[in-house]
């Protein structure tokens, strides 16, 4: 099976290749796609629709291609947090039969004056986060939650859950998308 991650993060890459490796015998390659959303999805429905028009545009990248991914971090809106505001990752796999499943990962929360950063200046979680810990591209590495845990979990380990949870529709067919159902 060939499958294309709509990405030029080769952690991203190593997460999709993880789980779905697990699953079946594929072939996983990074293409750089657009996400057409904002660099920095701010809210569900921007995120969302940034992980599934990767994953289309993964899938229509390479004319071979059984599976587009798509991966998509964004600072969700959450009351009750100490920012307001939540990292969470979405992974969304796409088909040639038109067939679209979405998964969600754990969520964590920023400091305040991240998000205070972000949401004022414009400017990329991913930037921010160098600025603060003096890791150059730290989201190709440990990512913003390696940082946060101190090492307990790491990017690669975050985004191969919302991989699992996309995929899960996939392992069960049958009552996912059997035509009978309601």
């Amino acid at each position: 099976m060939l499958v294309v991650v709509g990405t030029s993060n080769p952690i991203k890459v190593r997460a999709v290749e993880n789980v779905l490796s697990k699953f079946f015998k594929v072939s996983v390659v990074m293409r750089k796609v657009p996400s057409e959303v904002l660099p920095q999805p701010v809210g569900l429905e921007m995120t969302i629709k940034g992980a599934v028009l990767r994953a289309r545009n993964a899938l229509n990248a390479e004319g071979e291609a059984d599976l587009g991914i798509g991966i998509e971090a964004g600072l969700i809106p959450v009351p009750g947090t100490i920012s307001g505001y939540m990292d969470q990752q979405f992974a969304a796999i796409a088909d040639r039969q038109g067939r679209v499943t979405v998964g969600g990962g754990p969520a964590f929360e920023y400091p305040r004056s991240l998000v205070a950063r972000v949401l004022g200046e414009g400017i990329e979680v991913g930037t921010a986060m160098d600025e603060l810990t003096g890791i150059h591209e730290l989201g190709q590495k440990q990512g913003a939650i390696g940082f946060f845990s101190k090492g307990r979990l790491n990017r690669t380990s975050l985004t191969e859950y919302a991989m699992l949870m996309a995929l899960i529709p996939r392992l069960n067919e049958g009552m996912y998308f059997a035509q009978d159902r309601p």
